[in-house]
């Protein structure tokens, strides 16, 4: 199913047929004509509306001689009043609380704006007065608020014309207060960056379902180039699209895009074409070119024709892929964050986005949590260790909490089925492998455990722990493990053994040394997807040595499905290899979508200040970080935060590509 639809021009005739306000068979001509049957408000153009024009087709639009732009104008029957402060010659109807010209109202004492009113306040109770002003205030109708459908509508539009005056005063004695944060917007924009495609994130909210949606695509938005009271729409069209966010412009402004803005396009303001029309909302022009054209029906009927608008089910579809299996006090197995060789017992503390947050279940404090997607291979369910034969820490707490209870098995992320009876991974293999601790580095590493099921123990070479507390677990088909010389091939630098002297490092020599062989090449997962990254691409990633952080990032290197991110603002040395697969990569406007919270890339003013003293000390620290990884780089961050300078890496080399392709040219010496 398509997940964008032609609007046909039968789509438009059924949405001109249709009619926003309910009418009797005594409704006035002039009410009959303050909208139309696209909800949009006939005359609008000069807030004003002329009765009594001799004309006898409805569709008739009589153009008004402008009055001077400084008075309020109140035009009915042919009768203009105006007054220049907003206040004189105003009077406010003891009824309904309408607010209109004096001249127009009821009565001598002028205390009523209609005879409606004056009779419901003489034969009804403050009850009825009451309900009346709820009926102004935009609630549902009630049998005795039905009164003030009847009033003229020269007190509708007084009305209207005090609130215009009412928000001029409010602008010059109320100062906008500016909001300061990072906007993706103006951060694309202004550098002229690409984002990766919501398609590319297939673990992300309508990462399967997003379609066609691309540039030229219709939705109505609301109509903020507007001054009436109530909320009212128009029709716009996507300009650029940035992951989930598109730049969105009025239909009618053509090429101006002096009021062009961002929006999330799963937002809850976001309407496909014909919304308007079944819901009962009004389409308003906007203000800039309201004198545009004089039949706006026409027009919409001439541009939307044969367009593309989302699909009428795309709010459900968002919803339903923000729906998430996992729930709070679910039990499952993590990753000892200070023992990676080992696993132990959390509890699902809070779920946004998909992500989890875990806190570790002896933590009496809730303090002492781990970060993850739900997608993630670093959890598991309860059993899993024992099952496959991977160290495990026990917890002290001999029995569940009230209301903790174990994760089924089945909401876990599988991994692919192995054939491990013939030739096999074996103890003491060498390979290249990410390093957990240090994600920007590809290091040499050896085989120090094979477990059940496929899964791998892995050290790197030259900085294992004497007890194996820093091995980690990969499975076989995990991108994050090579064979030898794949770094080699891709041009990428290999992190040698800590202290090895025999530089450059060759692994021929390496082997020979070590008395190793290399793991074959055969067993290593080849596959590429059709991941659609390109270098230079923006979206949103985790540092996943921090792991509770979503950073602005990019894209500056690609080979084959590992993809080099880059943290805006940082030094290349904090870069991560990801695969491009991985559910800690999301699109622009995910943690808007989500509700969770976005790091911004580092000030410019910060990184320009920095001096060479500071540079060298930043240098200092940088090795302190690869000498002892276990710390953080939210703590390296939080202390090298006056600034650097930062640059991309430019090009791709020959082996990058984008789908499948001769993933490895070179056999294990």
């Amino acid at each position: 199913m398509e997940n964008t639809k032609d609007l046909a021009f039968d789509i438009f005739c059924k949405l001109l047929l249709h009619t926003f306000i309910s009418q009797t068979e005594h409704t006035s001509r002039a009410e009959r004509k303050r909208r139309d049957s696209f909800g949009m408000f006939d005359g609008y153009d000069s807030c004003s509306e002329d009765t009594s024009s001799s004309s006898s087709s409805d569709e008739s639009e009589e153009e008004v001689a402008p009055l001077p732009s400084s008075l309020p104008i109140i035009k009915n029957n042919g009768q203009v009043y105006t007054y220049p402060d907003g206040k004189s010659g105003m009077a406010t109807c003891e009824m309904c609380g309408m607010v209109g010209v004096r001249d127009a109202f009821y009565s001598k004492t002028k205390r009523f704006c209609s005879v409606s009113c004056s009779r419901s306040y003489s034969s009804n109770s403050k009850k009825a007065s009451i309900l009346a002003r709820l009926q102004v205030a935009g609630k549902p109708p009630t049998k005795k608020a039905k009164v003030l459908q009847k009033q003229p509508l020269v007190a509708k539009l007084a009305a209207y014309a005090q609130y215009q005056a009412t928000l001029q005063n409010q602008a010059k004695t109320k100062a906008a207060v500016p909001v300061e944060g990072f906007s993706w917007g103006n951060y694309i924009n202004s550098n002229s960056f690409t984002a990766a495609p919501v398609t590319c994130f297939k673990h992300a909210p309508m990462g399967t379902c997003w379609g066609d949606i691309s540039e030229g695509v219709r939705v109505e938005v609301p109509n903020t180039d507007c001054s009436l009271p109530t909320k009212v729409f128009w029709i716009a069209g996507i300009v650029k699209l940035a992951g989930y966010n598109a730049l969105l412009r009025y239909e009618g402004f053509e090429n101006d895009s002096s009021l062009d803005f961002w929006c999330n396009v799963c937002g809850s303001d976001i309407h496909p074409v014909g919304w308007c029309a079944t819901s009962g909302k009004p389409l308003v022009p906007p203000r800039t070119i309201q004198h545009k054209y004089t039949n706006w029906k026409a027009f919409l009927v001439k541009r939307l024709t044969g367009a593309k608008t989302l699909p009428p089910d795309f709010s459900q579809k968002v919803s339903e892929s923000m729906q998430y299996p996992f729930k709070t006090s679910m039990r499952v197995e993590v990753v000892d964050k200070t023992h990676l060789c080992r696993t132990r017992v959390a509890v699902v503390e809070s779920v946004i986005g998909g992500r989890l947050r875990l806190v570790y279940e002896e933590s009496e404090d809730k303090t002492d949590d781990f970060w993850c997607h739900m997608y993630s291979p670093l959890i598991h369910h309860i059993g899993w260790s024992r099952s496959i034969g991977h160290r495990f820490k026990r917890s002290d707490i001999t029995k569940k909490q009230d209301g903790h209870f174990d994760a089924p098995p089945h909401l876990f992320m599988k991994v692919k089925e192995v054939d491990a009876a013939g030739e096999w991974f074996k103890e003491g293999m060498k390979l290249e492998a990410i390093d957990p601790l240090n994600l920007s580095a590809i290091c040499v590493a050896t085989i120090r455990k094979v477990l059940a099921d496929g899964y791998l123990m892995i050290g790197i070479d030259g900085s294992e722990a004497a007890d194996g507390s820093d091995w980690f677990c990969y499975h076989a088909t995990s991108p994050s493990i090579f064979p030898v010389g794949f770094c080699e091939i891709n041009m990428i630098e290999l992190t040698p053994p800590r202290g090895y002297a025999k530089l450059p490092f060759k692994w021929f020599d390496y082997l020979r040394e070590t008395d190793s062989i290399a793991a074959p090449v055969k067993l290593f997962n080849k596959e590429v997807p059709n991941h659609g990254f390109h270098v230079g691409m923006k979206l949103e990633a985790v540092d996943l040595m921090e792991p509770r952080l979503v950073c602005v990032a990019t894209v500056t290197r690609i080979i084959h499905r590992l993809l080099r991110i880059h943290f805006d603002g940082w030094e290349d040395e904090y870069d991560q290899w990801v695969d491009c697969e991985s559910p800690d990569l999301y699109p622009v406007g995910w943690c808007q979508l989500t509700g969770y919270q976005l790091q911004p890339p580092a000030p410019q003013s910060s990184r320009d200040s920095q001096s060479s003293s500071s540079k060298q000390k930043k240098k200092a620290k940088s090795q302190q970080y690869k000498g002892h990884k276990k710390m953080t780089s939210l703590q390296l961050k939080e202390e090298l935060l006056d600034g650097e300078e930062y640059s991309f890496l430019q090009g791709a080399s020959d082996q990058e590509s984008n789908g499948s392709a001769s993933y490895y040219i070179k056999q294990e010496p």
